[in-house]
């Protein structure tokens, strides 16, 4: 487990040139257009190489894009030098007369066991199967069906499958990090149609593919059980497509 310090990043893209990205990606692949989160994923890849931030959340335009990192404000601003001038602007990464460009603070490492927090976060919630992905709500004939209360337990259930360990695992996933609290609930729920690439194979190149999955909110209270492997699910993120929007833990003082 990895001491180094962490950052909450937080970004201001610009919407109108947001827009126009997606745009021309979805010309660009026609049977294949971008969704929101594959071009963020793209433009800070762009910005950042291997060392784009994530997980990631993108709020609305108002507020923006928030982020952990590694990078500290001077490797951030190293980065943010050689960005090309329209991915930067994109981001929102340099100040203009408009906002001050890129805002970046120390985030806590170090909580308490016990402590408890409020936290929201933006779930993507698959299961693999011999098939591929599919929704973690599904009957057995592998439909959905119309009923929120068990959609919603279904998703509470996959997100603690992601933070606890069963007797005689591992904390490979750095899970047992935290305990749910009864007040967990499925804030937002949609389906979106997402843009993924193919693992990478020998001979053969990435395909881009889109395939429709769930798009859900969870939020509530936990208690920190592992501050250290709490610190690395901070860091980490929860769930598969972290680089793509989902997975970030927003944590709030207990009411």
């Amino acid at each position: 487990m990895s001491d180094s310090p962490l950052y909450l990043l937080h970004l201001r893209p610009d919407a109108r040139l947001l827009a126009a990205w997606v745009a021309r990606h979805h010309a660009r692949h026609e049977r294949q257009p971008s969704d929101l989160g594959d071009a963020l994923h793209g433009l800070l890849r762009a910005a950042f190489g291997d060392a784009a931030p994530q997980p990631f959340r993108y709020l609305d335009e108002r507020q923006g894009l928030l982020a952990y990192t590694r990078l500290d404000a001077e490797a951030m601003r190293a980065h943010v030098e050689r960005a090309e001038g329209l991915v930067a602007e994109t981001l929102g990464l340099r100040a203009t007369a408009l906002h001050d460009g890129f805002r970046l603070r120390p985030f806590p490492t170090r909580w308490p066991e016990g402590r408890v927090l409020g936290f929201e976060v933006r779930v993507c919630p698959t299961v693999r199967t011999a098939n591929g992905e599919r929704n973690a709500y599904q009957r057995a004939d592998d439909h959905e069906d119309d009923a929120p209360a068990r959609r919603e337990a279904a998703y509470v259930q996959w997100l603690l499958t992601r933070l606890d360990v069963p007797e005689g695992g591992t904390r490979e996933n750095w899970q047992g990090a935290v305990e749910l609290l009864p007040d967990v609930h499925l804030a937002a729920y949609q389906r979106q149609r997402t843009t993924r690439r193919t693992q990478a194979i020998a001979g053969r190149k990435r395909e881009r593919h889109v395939i429709d999955n769930p798009d859900a909110v969870l939020k509530g209270h936990l208690r920190v059980r592992d501050p250290a492997a709490f610190a690395h699910l901070l860091a980490r993120g929860v769930g598969r497509h972290r680089a793509f929007g989902f997975g970030m833990l927003l944590l709030s003082p207990a009411a």
